[in-house]
């Protein structure tokens, strides 16, 4: 245990002496907790419409009133063909170009269904589709008011009533799903980042020639390398809990208590794949780059911007092996579902799976030689 002491008592001279280092650790990480969330927002605002009236009837002008006064959309022109609208949307400049034919008031005031045509700018797919739902949605619901309006004996025909009721998420606040995905991707990144730059600094100044000859045994090594930065990890996690309860009003349904266990499980997984990387690469860039090609693999396949129900099924199965998707279900399961521990058992074996192979793969790999 001295031995131990002795290298925690070194790590943390080291990581207090480097002022940057605390500044990334903690100020950076919580700083880009308040600010994320604000730009990884899945409601689709200004949408850019164009559209062309061949009718300029009444109820065509109405049409364009009602899209115009919708806060999603912003009409940006009035194009005299549907050619000028397409060249606007190759330009980029029109997301939806909408185009309402030759009687269409007149139809609509007969009671005879009638067919605009939009064409859609899908480079934003996401963008495209929500948008287009969106204004179907709107052009829909004028319709059935305009008919209604005049044909009021329609209105008997309209029966059918559905209610519906969002589960777990009542208000769809995207910051609800988003900001516990976004705090455990923070905490991975920076326990990975650190972690896997430590040992190999030591290589490059030298000093872990010194560390090599003195009786300090690798399992000591490794912990005493990994003991602190579980250690600012978790005070990291604990402070962004706290970010997010007072600026975005998020508790917990379920146990807060439940929440800290399993990151504090889960660093010791992540921290491990960092040592490991630290043992392989030989110097800081080799490690930099070892990694931003797991951490790359890890955002795009944690569930966090893409849910995994959507992903190819070779996709589907290649997430399982990255430890990060299970803790941003964990979180988004306990903050917004209630979950238990035994709701999150099968997430929390996989954790711990992971954790005694990075760990276990480190030490084994790092080599302790003497003089």
């Amino acid at each position: 245990m001295r031995m131990l002491a002795y290298i925690l008592r070194k790590e943390f001279k080291q990581i207090f002496r480097d002022r940057l280092i605390l500044v990334f650790m903690t100020v950076a990480p919580l700083g880009q907790l308040l600010i994320l969330p604000l730009a990884t927002d899945y409601e689709v605002r200004n949408v850019h419409v164009a559209v062309v009236d061949h009718d300029h009837s009444v109820q065509s002008r109405a049409l364009i009133d009602e899209i115009a006064h919708t806060s999603s959309f912003k009409l940006v022109q009035y194009a005299s063909s549907m050619k000028q609208i397409m060249l606007a949307i190759e330009d980029n400049n029109v997301d939806v170009g909408i185009d309402i034919p030759v009687g269409f008031g007149k139809g609509l005031g007969n009671g005879v269904p009638q067919t605009v045509f939009m064409a859609v700018n899908a480079i934003n797919g996401m963008k495209a589709n929500v948008g287009a739902a969106y204004l179907t949605s709107v052009i829909n619901d004028f319709g059935v008011e305009t008919a209604i309006t005049m044909h009021p004996e329609l209105r008997q025909q309209a029966g059918l009533s559905v209610e519906s009721m969002s589960l777990f998420n009542p208000h769809m606040d995207y910051r609800a799903y988003m900001v516990p995905g976004i705090l455990a991707l923070l905490l991975t990144m920076i326990a990975v980042y650190l972690t896997a730059l430590n040992i190999v600094r030591e290589k490059e100044i030298g000093t872990i020639e010194q560390i090599n000859v003195t009786p300090i045994k690798k399992l000591q090594f490794i912990a005493g390398k990994l003991i602190p930065f579980w250690l600012m990890g978790m005070l990291l996690f604990v402070m962004g809990l706290i970010l997010i309860r007072v600026f975005y009003n998020i508790q917990p349904v379920g146990s807060t208590t439940l929440l800290i266990g399993f990151a504090a499980t889960y660093l010791v997984a992540v921290l491990g794949l960092g040592l490991l990387i630290s043992t392989i690469a030989e110097t800081q860039q080799q490690a930099m780059f070892i990694s931003f090609f797991f951490m790359l693999i890890f955002v795009l396949l944690s569930g966090l911007l893409t849910p995994i129900s959507s992903m190819p099924e070779w996709a589907q199965v290649v997430t399982r092996f990255t430890p990060i998707r299970y803790f941003i279900e964990v979180m988004r399961m306990v903050v917004l579902k209630g979950s238990t521990l035994y709701d999150v058992r099968f997430h929390l074996l996989a954790v711990v799976g992971f954790a005694l192979f990075f760990n276990g793969m480190a030490l084994m790999l790092y080599r302790k030689t003497s003089r």
